[in-house]
């Protein structure tokens, strides 16, 4: 190290201890004015405690016995005193922790606590201060808070001291009663009754908008409030048909101080109101009372249609054709109608109070009235008809509709029955079943006659048809063509009265089926038929897509479809013919379609070629009882069947078959 360096290090070393005889210098001057600082402070404390006891002695006598919480504070918020119930709800102890009055304000109030405090300071004292604070616990509360400065003897401040109440419940039942007190107000505003609350000295406490409505005051209710009831009743009379009597009322009832209710009164434009009186009683002392006025004018006129209405129906039933009876759960009769004591031979007097069935029914007939009586008794109604001996001793037959009787509460209290004598229908129904019987068995004669006359009908037929070939063989040489053709058209003649003949059978046939109707595969039965019928190598019959399964009479439905295609095939005038079968779904039917490109039917004779014997063309295959067939087989399955159709080209049959 050079002499310089030395001379360096040296000279920083001075500067060095210089400072820190400085520093020490300074410290010491800092720690004697610290510990006066101390000294007052301590003297000030001292002061103050001394105050606060001194205070505190003077009203020892007053807080003594408070039940309200009491905090003594430093200007800055520290607690110096506290009493038992402030312990209790600030939830601390000074005592045993330090306590700052400002932790415990709840964070929403702490710049308008500030704000107090200040004002606080500046004017000694505040009162009815209402803060929320947040208890050690970390409860919620609001306290009413009434606090002064404590002064030392020269006027100086030199603590706080206040009276904390809990006030958290009463604010929250003050709320409640407000909203209480809002939701009767708004209530009442709006009632359908009008309502009029006087004081004892009968001015306007309280009423709604109905009131002002029924009395065409031309003001609010809040605008009513205060008004003498005296003048103003005086001035509503002549709203009222008996002005007089209704001031005369009003007086009555306010003298007598009595609760009144359903007073009617009748107003000048035809409303009926219905006016209740209530005193307001309170301590023994009268304190005002409630008049309330409701608008019965419906339930008047309803009450007046009501009884005119009974009138009418309690004539209408005794006079009715009809037998009424009414009998409680016991089979006892309770009521009876005119036309039940012409019915059945009594009076009214001999069978009220007496047992319906012991004095109508027959034994075996009873225990169908004991069933009915039980299902009346569940609540349940039914018609059903009974043998009974009227007074006479005549059998009759009642057609009775029962249904059960009940109460206000909803009991069962016994039934009514309406009776109707079908003694005479009765008859009818068994003359109309022997009719039904004697007409079953003339329509299987009917048929077995037919069967027979089409055989002993056709068998002659045959033998002339036998004879004719015969001479036409024997004599061919020496007959000339006009002969030839006399005879051939014999013969057409006689194969035409034999189809007729068979036609005629199979149509008088048609209603004398007893088969059960079965599932049938149109799909399969179409292809069969179609390799049974004669179709021309030049008529093509092509079934449009799947056909459906049907329900009904097989050997029928196949001579529909045969007559129909048959009928088709036979007036195809085309060097290419079509026939299209298809069909389409309906909610209750299955809707068939035959389509063809034959000659077609004028729309004249649309409705003509259904019926028997009715042949459009002079045709020596048709005897004009086909299509009456096929009308008779779609019938027999609950549908319909109808025709499109234009000259040249072709005809549409469509018919219809209940699924």
């Amino acid at each position: 190290m050079s002499s310089s360096d030395v001379e360096i290090l040296k000279r920083a070393l001075d500067r060095e201890k210089a400072a820190r005889k400085q520093a020490e210098k300074i410290l010491e001057q800092k720690a004697a004015e610290l510990y006066e600082l101390t000294q007052k402070l301590q003297h000030s404390n001292q002061q103050l405690e001394s105050l606060i006891d001194e205070k505190t002695s003077e009203l020892n006598g007053v807080f003594e016995n408070i039940v309200d919480a009491y905090v003594v504070t430093d200007l800055i918020g520290n607690v110096l005193k506290m009493n038992e119930p402030a312990i209790g709800l600030l939830e601390a102890d000074f005592e045993k922790e330090s306590i700052n009055i400002m932790n415990l304000i709840h964070p929403t109030e702490y710049d308008n606590v500030m704000a107090s405090f200040q004002e606080l300071i500046k004017h000694g004292s505040l009162t009815d201060v209402h803060v929320k604070i947040r208890t050690k616990n970390n409860q919620t509360k609001l306290v009413h808070i009434n606090c002064s400065i404590i002064y030392d003897a020269q006027g100086k401040a030199k603590a706080a001291q206040g009276i904390v109440r809990d006030i958290t419940k009463s604010n929250e039942d003050e709320k409640r009663l407000i909203e209480s007190e809002n939701r009767l107000s708004t209530l009442i505003l709006n009632l359908e009754n009008a309502v009029l609350l006087e004081d004892e000295n009968r001015k306007i406490v309280l009423t709604n908008n109905r009131f002002c409505e029924f009395f065409e005051i031309p003001m609010t209710p809040e605008q009513m409030v205060g008004i003498d009831c005296s003048e103003a009743a005086e001035n509503s009379k002549e709203l009222f048909v008996n002005s007089q009597d209704f001031i005369k009322r009003v007086d009555e009832v306010l003298s007598r101080k009595e609760m009144v209710t359903g007073d009617e009164l009748i107003m000048v434009n035809g409303r009926i109101l219905e006016r209740d009186f209530i005193p307001i009683i309170e301590s023994g002392s009268y304190k005002g009372h409630l008049w309330s006025y409701k608008d019965v004018t419906l339930k008047r006129s309803y009450r007046k249609s009501l009884e005119t209405q009974k009138q009418k129906y309690s004539s209408i039933i005794a006079n009715m054709n009809l037998g009424l009876v009414e009998v409680d759960t016991n089979e006892n009769i309770l009521m009876v109608n005119q036309s039940f004591t012409e019915m059945s031979g009594y009076s009214e007097e001999e069978v009220l109070g007496k047992k319906a069935s012991s004095l109508f029914l027959e034994e075996e007939n009873i225990h169908v009235f004991k069933e009915q009586t039980r299902k009346r008794i569940k609540g349940e109604s039914s018609s059903y008809e009974i043998a009974v001996r009227i007074k006479n001793n005549e059998e009759r037959h009642w057609l009775i509709s029962g249904a059960p009787n009940y109460d206000i509460e909803g009991n069962v209290t016994g039934s009514i029955g309406i009776h109707l004598d079908i003694t005479d229908l009765k008859s009818l129904e068994i003359q109309k079943e022997l009719l039904l019987k004697q007409l079953a068995r003339s329509n299987d004669e009917l048929h077995e006659y037919a069967h027979i006359v089409s055989h002993d009908l056709k068998s002659p037929l045959r033998s002339i048809y036998a004879l004719v070939n015969w001479l036409k063989e024997d004599n061919l040489d020496k007959y000339d063509d006009t002969s030839l053709t006399n005879i051939s058209l014999i013969e057409e003649t006689l194969e035409k009265m034999e189809q007729l003949i068979g036609d005629i059978l199979d149509y008088s046939s048609l209603n004398s089926t007893n088969k059960e109707f079965t599932k049938i595969n149109c799909n399969e039965l179409l292809i069969d038929l179609i390799k049974v019928i004669y179709v021309p190598s030049h008529i093509e019959i092509k079934l449009n897509g799947e056909l459906p399964e049907i329900n009904g009479d097989r050997t029928k439905i196949n001579q529909l479809f045969q007559n129909l295609l048959s009928n088709a095939v036979k007036f195809i005038d085309k060097d290419k013919g079509l026939i299209e079968v298809s069909f389409e779904e309906l909610t209750t039917h299955y809707k068939f379609k035959i389509k063809d490109n034959g000659i077609g039917i004028d729309p004249a004779f649309h409705d003509k070629i259904f019926k028997i014997f009715h042949a459009l063309n002079k045709n020596k295959d048709s005897t004009g009882i086909g299509l009456s067939i096929v009308k008779k087989i779609v019938d027999l399955h609950q549908g319909k069947i109808w025709l499109e159709s234009k000259v040249g080209e072709g005809t549409t049959f469509f018919f219809t078959i209940k699924k």
